[in-house]
């Protein structure tokens, strides 16, 4: 290990990230019973312009009033080259309670967004006497984003989480796409020609750079990298499709945008019970040859080592988590 230790940041589940329009509370009631580990009401994308004031009294009410139980609970603000975003701040902080967990900020650019954000909450906190200090989850869905990833994800000690936001992510590069994540019929290989036969397509994963970065990036300033969203929601194939190959990179979770996605996330991103047992027989085993005087291991026929502790722990503790918390 590098001898420049990454602080872990605050650990919450985030299997599923529920998210709820500002400008519809009659969802917000669903979405507290739901089985979503972090739910966001949101201020910015899904709410139109004349409905921004009223969003944002809809939010302090349902944060004030609605019993969210153990649920990790989260605001997304407006972008900071909008008119709404130091007013979504300042009246969700000085009156809503101290049930608010997370800020969700869009669009994030550089560094000093995240500074900026930064200074103003701190600021509100300090002068309303707030005693929980508020997270934040920021969404990399630009290229600005994206080529300071690295120097965004250091860029405060709130900082909690990344995510992927692919469709202004798409927009914002020009990729020839309206979908909102997925694959795309022309992101292929075609095979050389045979001597018979027709050539083959291969299809690959447009995203798989893009979201590959920002779980590097988190992990190595020790937050959580999370999936966003997949568009087609009567798509749950697809989605699972999707939610899988981000467990594969590295990811903690992913968006659902309809409740019937939040099942499917959670199935995903929990451990099989199947790999939670091999690992605690990994575990088992390493402790028994540190009694034994050795640094590695056979089981199953497969070598075992201090890598293979390490991969064990995260995925017992992930287990762990899951179940105290009722999953």
């Amino acid at each position: 290990m590098s001898f420049t230790q990454v602080p872990v940041r605050t650990s919450r589940l985030n299997r599923s990230e529920l998210a709820v329009p500002g400008s519809s509370p009659q969802f917000f009631e669903k979405a507290a019973r739901s089985a979503a580990d972090i739910v966001f009401l949101d201020l910015e994308d899904a709410v139109a312009p004349d409905k921004k004031e009223q969003a944002r009294k809809n939010v302090i009410a349902a944060i004030n009033e609605i019993e969210w139980g153990a649920k990790t609970l989260s605001v997304r603000i407006n972008g900071l080259d909008t008119p709404w975003m130091y007013r979504d701040l300042v009246d969700v902080l000085e009156q809503a309670g101290e049930r608010l967990d997370l800020i969700m900020i869009p669009k994030v650019g550089t560094a000093a967004d995240v500074y900026a954000v930064d200074m103003l909450v701190t600021q509100i906190e300090t002068a309303k006497g707030r005693k929980k200090r508020v997270g934040f989850e920021l969404i990399i869905e630009t290229a600005l984003g994206m080529s300071n990833v690295e120097a965004i994800a250091a860029a405060s000690p709130r900082n909690e989480s990344l995510h992927f936001g692919v469709a202004d992510y798409a927009a914002s590069t020009r990729a020839r796409t309206t979908g909102i994540g997925g694959a795309n019929p022309d992101y292929v290989v075609l095979t050389d020609a045979p001597a018979d036969g027709p050539r083959e397509r291969h299809w690959g994963d447009p995203w798989h750079y893009a979201l590959a970065r920002i779980v590097v990036a988190a992990r190595a300033h020790g937050l959580r990298p999370v999936d966003g969203p997949f568009g087609d929601f009567k798509d749950p194939e697809g989605f699972e499709a999707q939610a899988r190959r981000a467990v594969a990179l590295g990811c903690e979770g992913k968006w659902a945008i309809h409740p019937s996605q939040v099942g499917l996330a959670n199935a995903v991103f929990t451990p099989p019970a199947a790999e939670v047992e091999k690992a605690r027989r990994i575990l088992a085993a390493m402790e028994e040859a540190e009694r034994e005087g050795k640094g590695a291991v056979q089981l199953d026929g497969r070598l075992i080592d201090i890598a293979s502790i390490r991969q064990a722990q995260a995925l017992v503790a992930m287990a762990e988590t899951i179940a105290a918390a009722g999953g």
